[in-house]
């Protein structure tokens, strides 16, 4: 590195120098510039020099810093390999303390399971002795109770058989109490909660719907202008009657009613349209078969009109709509139907009406309530040469007539042909007993109503325990009144489910029937 600066400057010098004596040419400046150049020069030498010791000194001190770091790191390490030592001799001697104590343990574990074996050795000993007398009891127990059983079927009479089916019966009849006692629990809870809801919504449609009730009869009265009249329509030899008996199936009864005819038969249809037939023969004055026969088949046709305005009428008034036309014909045809003196027809429109209340109650679907209840009827339009429950002809007709499930469904199980399985079955069977049960809607002949009520009460007494019973309010409720020391509180309820199953099994009638069970304890002493 010297040899180099000293090149440099030697370079830089001479070309001074050069410089110098090309211009000037005068050899006092070569002189001058020579004793500079070895001025230069030496200064260069010492600088060199200097510098030269500078870097040695700062050299070692580097090397000296160096070694200090290395022995300090050194250190360090050599103290961090210790603790790690002396940390990694306290775990192994940690471990090797543990590792006797675990041998310790497992000393005393293997002392404590030989102690325990020659235990249990000892036990079962012991046990095996217990076990052989246990069996020599068992045996023995077995005989005494052979030899017990065998005396108290001699002292009692009875076999062990005999004896379980007492005990049983006994359980039997325990059983039911209890239950009863349930049910009675659970009917007076869901009494607390629906009791009040029902009779609220039975209430309520009942004052906003009041239905007039005309009743129907199996005759017609038609009056006549005058009693001449009759010779008329009686005819030569009775030729005019019998044709018009023969073309609408009714029989005409003229007797000494004072200008009135009465036609009788049990079909609706063919009685309204004799009526009418009769009416516009008596109107026109001419009265011979061939007339007979066209007046009978021209009214024919309008009552055929009337039934399917009625049916179109019913549909607008409910506001249901979507029906197919041959349903509504046959609701028509329900206004010529009766049941229980009671049009058909009529019943069927308060049922809707009934039902569409009882559903904006609960919140369901009003239109869907009001289409079941004006269809629940529909199989009584059908005559008797379908058989079978109305309920189900005239579910068979709405589903073959596309009506929905569940529709079809109420309008089957409005009369338990089947098991209501929704609310709107329920409310189309509650609406249909409302209409029905509600005074003067239906008349019964006297022998089937005094029939039914002593139905009732030969029903009631028929049972173990009932002193007497008592059919009132016109047959819908039967009281019956029970000996106190046959029958409890609790027997009293499965009682009342009794006699209410047998009357439903036994009897036919209109509407639902209330059994009431009175029970009654006195207590009677005399003052003397």
């Amino acid at each position: 590195m010297i040899a180099i600066i000293l090149a440099l400057i030697a370079g830089g010098v001479g070309y001074v120098v050069g410089s110098m004596l090309r211009k000037k040419s005068s050899e006092a400046l070569v002189t001058n510039a020579e004793e500079l150049a070895a001025k230069m020069i030496e200064d260069a030498k010492r600088q060199t020099e200097v510098m030269a010791m500078e870097a040695a000194i700062q050299a070692k001190d580097a090397v000296y810093q160096a070694k200090e770091e290395l022995e300090k790191q050194f250190e360090q390490e050599t103290r961090d390999k210790k603790r790690d030592l002396q940390a990694l001799e306290k775990r192994l001697q940690q471990k090797e303390e543990n590792l006797d104590k675990k041998t310790n343990l497992f000393d005393q574990r293997d002392t404590e399971f030989l102690k325990r074996e020659q235990s249990l050795a000892s036990r079962e000993q012991v046990l095996s002795t217990k076990e052989q007398a246990q069996v020599q009891k068992e045996e023995q127990i077995d005989q005494l109770v052979t030899e017990q059983r065998a005396r108290l079927e001699q002292i009692s009479g009875m076999t062990s058989a005999e004896a379980k089916k007492v005990l049983m019966d006994a359980m039997e009849d325990e059983a039911k109490l209890d239950a009863a006692k349930i049910i009675k629990a659970m009917e007076e809870e869901a009494r607390e909660t629906a009791d009040k809801k029902s009779k609220e919504i039975l209430a309520l449609a009942i004052q906003r719907y009041a239905g007039e009730y005309v009743a129907e009869r199996s005759v017609s009265v038609v009056t006549l202008p005058s009693d001449e009249m009759k010779g008329r329509i009686i005819g030569r030899e009775g030729r005019n009657i019998r044709a018009l008996e023969a073309a609408t199936g009714i029989d005409l009864i003229i007797d000494d009613t004072p200008e009135a005819v009465i036609l009788s038969g049990f079909n609706p249809v063919r009685r309204e349209v004799a009526k009418l037939s009769l009416q516009k023969l008596i109107a026109d004055g001419r009265i011979h078969p061939g007339r007979i026969e066209e007046v009978v088949a021209k009214s024919q046709e309008e009552i055929d009109q009337a039934m399917k305005e009625a049916g179109d009428q019913a549909a607008f008034d409910l506001g249901v709509h979507g029906i197919h036309p041959e349903i509504l014909k046959l609701i028509g045809r329900l206004k010529y139907r009766t049941s229980y003196s009671q049009n058909v027809y009529q019943h069927s429109l308060e049922v809707a009406f009934l039902c569409g209340i009882m559903a904006a109650e609960l919140g369901i679907n009003v239109k869907q309530a009001k289409r079941a209840g004006l269809l629940h009827d529909l199989g009584k339009a059908v005559d008797h040469e379908i058989e079978g429950s109305h309920a189900v002809i005239g579910a068979d007709i709405a589903k073959k007539y596309g009506e929905s499930p569940k529709i079809v469904h109420a309008i089957m199980a409005h009369h338990e042909d089947e098991k209501p399985a929704s609310v709107l079955a329920v409310l189309v069977q509650a609406a249909d007993a409302l209409s029905g049960a509600r005074p003067g809607a239906r008349r019964e002949m006297m022998e089937t109503y005094v029939k039914r009520l002593d139905d009732l009460e030969r029903i009631a007494t028929s049972f173990d325990g009932v002193v007497n019973s008592f059919a009132i309010q016109a047959g819908r409720e039967i009281r019956v009144m029970v000996s106190s020391d046959l029958v409890s509180d609790d027997r009293a309820l499965l009682l009342a489910k009794d006699i209410a199953k047998k009357i439903e099994n036994e009897m036919t009638y209109p509407g639902q029937i209330k059994v009431n069970v009175i029970r009654e304890t006195r207590a009677t002493e005399y003052a003397r």
